[in-house]
């Protein structure tokens, strides 16, 4: 069975709310190979480690009555969005909030963490990874909103490292669902293995209002699409249901690492975790949304393609099926 790095999902976010550094010390303990950081920009312009820009999911900051007026909506890559965004607040501001598990109905457990913790910087994660020995693999969250107002990410990340041993090759993966900033941190010198990020459905950001906006990544996975894509990107990071397909009303995995490795692209895939809610129907045990379904017959599948990497919240149960 081919070596697979075990990504720790914002960290060891099935144990812990994610991106918090017991989050991320607890992945590396559990045997994690790498942790991924979602980055977004503040105020003043600081890259914040945030699963989104909207913060009311993931902190207190509903409870933070100095900061109520900055509750506005926008629309965001085509969503309308109502709460506080990273944004609006300086890091000063930020730096006061309290972390907070955003699944807290399916991980109670983890959702007693509430308050422990606040929350990080870009730089603080990568001191924590220096010092776990854990790899960075970086996602840049919705690009070109944050480049439409004077927040380009790709500078921001450069800056970030310059000068650091992440710098070095092979200690940086950058990802995003858009194309056109990977090419961006490229140009501004970064050493790094550029990963595009693949819904199911849909079309990226950057490509949508584009002449090119009909190209789906549904269409990028297609061999044509692949084969373009290999010339572009190293890998390729795709939702968990995207490996999967059904002949006959039978669940079996896909063709598409077989065919990403043939056209000389890396596969990863997000994410694996245990919860019902989280599984493919075939899979679940029960109603109960919260509880673990058959996790283990879905990972050893999953475990099975030889991928380059997998996100998952849980890193030790990973350990239990590829050991």
């Amino acid at each position: 069975m081919q070596t697979t790095s075990l990504i720790a999902h914002r960290g060891a976010s099935g144990w812990a709310p994610e991106h918090t550094e017991t989050a991320i010390r607890l992945a590396a303990s559990l045997g994690a190979d790498a942790v991924e950081p979602d980055l977004v920009a503040s105020r003043d312009g600081v890259l914040v480690v945030r699963h989104d820009n909207e913060l009311s999911e993931t902190t207190d900051i509903a409870s933070h009555p100095e900061l109520a007026d900055r509750r506005r909506t926008q629309t965001i890559d085509g969503h309308e969005l109502t709460g506080w965004f990273v944004e609006d607040l300086t890091w000063s501001e930020l730096a006061t909030l309290r972390a907070r598990e955003r699944l807290p109905q399916l991980r109670p457990l983890s959702a007693r963490r509430d308050g422990a913790e606040g929350i990080l910087r870009f730089t603080d994660l990568l001191a924590i990874a220096d010092d776990t020995g854990l790899d960075v693999v970086a996602e840049l969250k919705h690009a070109t909103h944050h480049a439409a107002i004077g927040f380009p990410l790709d500078e921001m990340l450069a800056d970030a490292v310059a000068g650091t041993g992440w710098t070095a090759p092979g200690r940086l993966v950058v990802e995003s669902f858009e194309e056109t900033v990977l090419h961006e941190v490229r140009a501004r010198g970064v050493e790094a293995r550029l990963v595009y990020l693949m819904d199911e459905d849909g079309t990226a950001a950057d490509l949508v209002g584009r002449e090119d906006a009909s190209v789906t990544y549904r269409a990028q996975r297609t061999d044509a699409g692949l084969a373009a894509l290999a010339q572009r990107v190293d890998a390729i990071s795709v939702a968990k249901g995207a490996l999967f397909e059904r002949a006959g009303g039978v669940l079996r995995t896909s063709d598409l690492v077989e065919r990403a490795r043939a056209a000389g692209l890396g596969t990863i895939t997000w994410t694996l975790r245990p919860e019902n809610a989280f599984l493919e129907p075939e899979h679940r045990l029960g109603a109960d949304q919260a509880a673990w379904g058959d996790w283990q017959r879905e990972w050893l599948l999953i475990a099975e393609l030889g991928l380059e990497g997998v996100f998952v919240d849980h890193p030790d149960l990973w350990h239990r099926v590829t050991t």
